[in-house]
């Protein structure tokens, strides 16, 4: 053994490699540091904390291979391994000479407050070496700098970490001039290496969301170089509880690159263990923050999302050092498996690196969503309510809320079952509550009635009329004095004339037995543009019962019939238009997403926003609304009975290349061509507002797309169009037409049709049924959803008090006001302005981005519209529609 002379009680030199020769292969030399090679004497400038025990003596010694600098640690100084845990970082970007004239000191500080361990592990690095230093503790260790890239990727796979306790300083030595010198700028490297990294984890709002189960996280970055393993835990704190965003710190090699993968395990440990993930967001601390304008703060915060979202982010120019990088997980974590999510996580599934636990996922959501067919014919909807789909509490309340209020509002209505003694009577009660719907003055005009068919809640009746129907019994004397200056057979031939046909009410048996019309209508387009009732029949067949009223009949019998067709027209509406053509639907298809496409699907993610809280609210409106004697039953003339037998007949007839598609849909009632019809605010509304969100899926799409190869591997999208056309009683969705075949969508055209068309159907074709029920409903007369009276079988006088008995009492009245003004208020963002985030690859931002900018010079052109509109249509401004189907 050699003998130890200290210097200047500083550095001490002590060739003591023999001791070390069981952990070094037997053909390895290994160099001894002498005086004569410009160390010795040279006093070692050391750094400290004040909280930190003094360095006063050094123990020098050097090792080829960083790992068995390691090794030794481990085997010759750790009677516990676990006291001896060290990740020490890659420093070689500091060092920027040639690697053969440096060397690296590693001076190790100890904080005996915070471990007992410590003091063990140092007082036998000190007992093993000989060393008596005149302080308590204190080790420095100089290491030979060999190839550090391949030495750090070892130490990483060797699972060594960084020791809470320890804090560390680096020195240099130039082997030419004996210098000793400290490394600028790692004075603090211990504080930057243990906080490279902060988590940014958002627990979803779920229910049982939170976990009490240990969950972790490991970084990778370009080069497979791995972090730290990360618990997500904080001393007396608890964490990932449901609804809530928690920070974390990751420590990592120096020479850390940019992240690109993230791995997330979790055990089974605690009382609750399941945990749904919404997102990780990684901060790279070593990045300088830039200092932000008040403008771009003021940005910031404007963006921020009021439910469930982050912030809206931007990718980062391959050139520059990213600050921030996203893993959006969405989903329960299962301690099953481990998780491995690339950034952005989105990938199609023959590209998925974890296949398997992909597929273990999606069969588990299967057993979560499943199909029920409540009665024969009708949609395939949700079993159960997953606790995934249930509202957010601030959703929900919010929700409650405004009913409370609404109520509140209407507490001067009486709670009888009066009637109303007159329209002023009526009238009185809008004042004094909820506000006058803007119909109160227009409601018996005829211009009125033709509006109500091109931008009314029900503007996908009307259809161009080239000849007059068999059953309908108008002839040139019924209107003769209504078409101006034409003959009937001119007006015909020149496409003045429309049609509205309800003929699917027929033989439609309704609650109590109430009578329902299922009327025709036929309207004229003037010289000055606007459409006219002309001839209202309220039954199918021709009969001396079944008399056609024109506007030259007394102007209480004309009242009657606009009123009476209005009634027919609600019970298609609540049906079809609104409640089976979107709500119900919609339904299949979000379960069947659900199903068959991972969270990971960039499909999915496409879609996923416009899903929000659908099967939550059709859910409870099937138990509120829809049920025997809930609100359909007792305010509509159908009744549930009459509701779900429309509903039945109607997804009979819908399919993809009609009903599913804004430009079908038009072309098929002949009213695509703005020469036809040239004021009708629907289409005019309905078509850029559909361009834009196509255009918005066809760039992410094509993006994802674009090979056919990719199309033809993609198991779970042909997984996805196999669901949507299987029939019902399969467990299906059943939807008609949708393009492709048995073998699956042949083009990407084919899934851009497909996947704008059900996002169009969640924002605009919601929207357009359903926002402006208060507007027509709310006054009962205008849009009367039940009418106490059969349909009459012949013509003849009503006084209006013969109309008000018809009209529901007041308590009814009230019913009708409440919920109608309920479900005309929006319950999520504008189109485009997302709930929660879903696309953070580039592309997709990128798209989102457009798409945002798209919708506000969209909502301006509407806005500019409107200007000029005798009757303004805001039901299909972008700033008005929202993402999806809530309410």
């Amino acid at each position: 053994m050699h003998a130890y002379t200290p210097l200047d009680n500083h550095v001490l030199i002590s060739p003591i490699y023999n001791e070390c020769s069981p952990i070094i292969p037997p053909t390895m030399s290994v160099p001894l540091i002498s005086e004569q090679e410009g160390m010795g004497g040279v006093k070692c400038p050391v750094s400290y904390d004040v909280d930190l025990v003094s360095l006063h003596f050094t123990h020098i010694c050097e090792f080829p291979d960083f790992r068995l600098f390691l090794h030794f640690l481990v085997a010759r100084f750790g009677t516990d391994r676990s006291l001896c845990w060290l990740r020490i970082p890659n420093i070689s970007h500091i060092v920027t000479r040639s690697r053969t004239k440096f060397g690296v000191f590693i001076s190790l500080s100890v904080d005996k407050e915070r471990s007992h361990h410590s003091t063990s592990f140092l007082s036998s690095f000190q007992e093993r070496c000989h060393v008596s230093p005149p302080c308590d503790l204190g080790v420095t260790v100089l290491t030979g700098l060999c190839n550090w890239r391949e030495t750090i990727c070892g130490v990483t796979n060797g699972a060594y970490h960084w020791r809470s306790d320890l804090s560390f300083r680096f020195f240099c030595r130039n082997l030419s001039k004996g210098q000793v010198l400290e490394i600028p700028g790692t004075g603090g490297i211990e504080a930057i290496m243990k906080k490279a990294f902060q988590l940014i984890v958002r627990t979803g709002d779920q229910e049982g969301a939170g976990t009490d189960a240990n969950v972790y996280v490991i970084l990778e970055d370009e080069n497979g170089l791995e972090s730290s393993r990360v618990k997500l835990d904080k001393i007396f704190y608890n964490d990932l509880e449901r609804s809530t965003v928690d920070t974390y710190y990751v420590e990592c090699p120096e020479d850390f690159g940019r992240v690109q993968r993230m791995r997330i395990t979790r055990d089974k440990k605690g009382f609750a263990d399941d945990w749904f993930c919404d997102y990780i967001h990684v901060e790279d601390r070593r990045v300088p923050k830039k200092k932000m304008s008040a403008r771009e703060t003021s940005a910031a915060k404007s963006n921020s999302r009021n439910l469930m979202g982050t912030m809206k982010i931007s990718p980062t120019p391959p050139n520059e050092k990213k600050e921030m990088y996203y893993f959006p997980v969405h989903r329960w974590i299962s301690a099953d498996h481990e998780y491995l999510f690339h950034e952005y996580g989105v990938s199609l599934p023959q590209h998925e690196p974890t296949v398997e636990v992909r597929k273990k996922d999606l069969l588990h959501k299967r057993e979560t969503y499943q199909y029920i067919v409540h009665k024969e014919g009708l949609v395939a909807q949700i079993e159960n309510l997953p606790s995934d789909e249930k509202f957010s509490d601030e959703y929900y309340w919010s929700f409650a809320t405004e009913k409370v209020s609404l109520l509140a509002q209407t507490k001067l209505i009486e709670f009888t079952t009066a009637k109303w003694k007159s329209l002023d009577d009526l009238r009185k009660v809008y004042k004094q509550s909820l506000g006058e719907p803007q119909c109160i003055e227009v409601w018996k005009e005829d211009w009125w009635f033709g509006a109500q068919r091109i931008q009314g809640v029900n503007p996908l009746v009307i259809k161009l009329c080239k000849e007059i129907p068999e059953n309908f019994d108008v002839t040139e004397e019924t209107v003769s004095g209504l078409l101006e200056d034409m003959t009937l057979s001119e007006a015909l031939e020149k496409n003045k004339l429309f049609l509205c046909d309800l003929e699917i009410l027929e033989g439609l048996e309704c609650n109590d037995n109430r009578e329902l019309a299922s009327p025709l209508a036929l309207f004229y387009l003037t010289k000055a543009n606007k459409l006219m009732p002309v001839a209202i029949q309220l039954k199918q067949k021709k009969g001396d019962d079944n008399p056609v009223y024109t506007p030259k009949d007394e102007p209480n019998t004309w009242l009657l019939a606009k009123m009476f067709y209005n009634n027919a027209e609600a019970q298609h509406h609540q049906a079809l238009t609104h409640l089976g053509y979107t709500h119900l639907l919609m339904e299949g298809v979000v379960i069947c997403t659900h199903r068959n496409l991972s969270p990971s699907h960039p499909l999915f993610k496409l879609m996923a926003p416009h899903f929000l809280f659908l099967l939550a609210i059709n859910t409870r409106g099937l138990e509120k609304l829809i049920s025997v004697g809930g609100w359909v039953d007792n305010c509509m003339t159908q009744g549930v009975k009459g509701i779900f037998e429309l509903m039945r007949r109607g997804f009979d007839r819908w399919t993809f290349n009609k009903e599913g598609q804004v430009h079908t849909e038009l072309a098929a009632r002949g009213l695509l061509d703005k020469e036809i019809l040239p004021d009708y605010p629907y289409r005019d509304d309905a078509i850029p507002l559909y361009n834009v969100i196509k255009k918005y899926v066809s760039t992410i799409v094509k993006h994802h797309y674009d090979t056919p190869e990719k199309i033809q591997d993609d198991w779970e999208l042909k997984w996805w169009r196999d669901e949507l056309v299987k029939p019902r009683d399969q467990n299906g969705v059943g939807l008609h037409d949708i393009p492709g075949t048995s073998d699956g969508f042949c083009h990407v055209d084919e899934i851009v049709d497909t996947v704008a068309a059900i996002i169009s159907t969640c924002s605009l074709g919601h929207a357009a049924a359903n926002f402006q029920q208060y507007e027509q409903y709310g006054f009962v007369p205008n849009y009367p959803g039940i009418l106490h009276m059969n349909i009459p079988k012949e013509k003849k006088s009503y006084s209006e008090q013969d109309i008000m008995a018809i009209l529901p009492n007041k308590r009814m009245t009230l019913d009708i006001m409440v919920i109608t003004k309920l479900l005309s208020s929006r319950g999520t963002n504008s189109l485009g302005d997302f709930e929660m985030q879903y696309l953070y690859d580039p592309v997709g931002v990128q798209a989102a981005d457009q798409f945002k900018k798209d919708l506000k010079k969209l909502s301006l052109e509407t806005k500019l519209r409107n200007e000029d509109r005798d009757w303004k249509f805001e039901w299909l401004d972008p700033a008005i529609v929202p993402n999806s189907i809530s309410v």
